[in-house]
């Protein structure tokens, strides 16, 4: 089989801080980059019509773009449909999951945050993972499911509102030995300056984008070189897209057929 992309997957446009970290890691690499814009948010619908809808809208985007490897960069679709796509799919699958280990590893205080959606705050998986490794730490959740919404609008090319961004964080300060802030959803991080600018004192920002380019490295081991932009696809138009995407190295987007 001829070698082909990396291909991003993510319900909007928080893939592209992992896209990012994919092109750090791996310069010379094609990437293509798929978003099932028609259905954000991910973290309000139901579990078992996600995984039929991710199924659908990956199997979809990997015919389409060919590719050699799937990076899941979306909490919610990883969770929930991961081994139902390594079960589906014939190319590797790389998935997505909050920075929990590396927050434990460096919280100096024992007391780290993590913002994330509502879905991902509350899942079974999450708690597994502070379990497994943060049992001696205090983590303060944060349901943050309006910043979404801020980065998706920072990618059109609207300034983030700073009263949001104040107003989702403001749960996290009221230790002052809150050290440590996990973005546990991989919109966020299109958002790091801001928020940095919004927090009332400084803390360390800690995502899983840098993890998963590494892990990616290691189980896509045929990918095509970079020719030009990557190819972009959506489930439904927005024009507003276009530029952002242009801005991390992406050709105009396609819409993706559906069944």
């Amino acid at each position: 089989m001829t070698a082909g992309p990396i291909l991003v997957f993510d319900s909007g446009v928080g893939g592209l801080s992992v896209a990012a970290a994919l092109r750090r890691c791996l310069p010379g690499a094609a990437l293509a980059y798929a978003c099932d814009n028609a259905m954000l948010p991910y973290g309000r619908r139901e579990d078992a019509w996600l995984v039929r809808r991710i199924l659908a809208v990956c199997e979809a985007a990997v015919a389409a773009s060919r590719c050699s490897g799937l990076v899941v960069a979306c909490n919610t679709a990883s969770t929930l449909a991961l081994d139902a796509l390594r079960e589906r799919l014939r190319v590797p699958v790389v998935g997505t999951v909050p920075a929990i280990k590396p927050a434990a590893a460096l919280s100096r205080s024992r007391h780290f945050g993590l913002l994330a959606t509502s879905a991902t705050v509350s899942r079974p998986y999450t708690l597994r993972l502070i379990e497994a490794f943060a049992a001696d730490c205090i983590v303060t959740r944060v349901a943050a499911d309006s910043l979404v919404s801020e980065a998706e609008r920072r990618l059109a090319g609207e300034a983030p509102d700073p009263e949001a961004l104040r107003a989702a964080l403001a749960p996290l300060w009221e230790d002052p030995d809150l050290d440590t802030v996990v973005l546990g959803c991989t919109h966020f991080p299109l958002l790091h300056e801001a928020l940095a600018t919004a927090a009332p004192r400084p803390v360390r920002w800690i995502d899983s984008s840098e993890a998963i380019a590494r892990r990616t490295a290691q189980v896509v081991t045929e990918v095509a070189t970079q020719q030009g932009p990557g190819a972009s696809f959506v489930t439904a138009a927005d024009p507003r897209l276009t530029a952002g995407l242009a801005r991390y190295g992406f050709a105009e987007p396609r819409l993706l057929a559906l069944d």
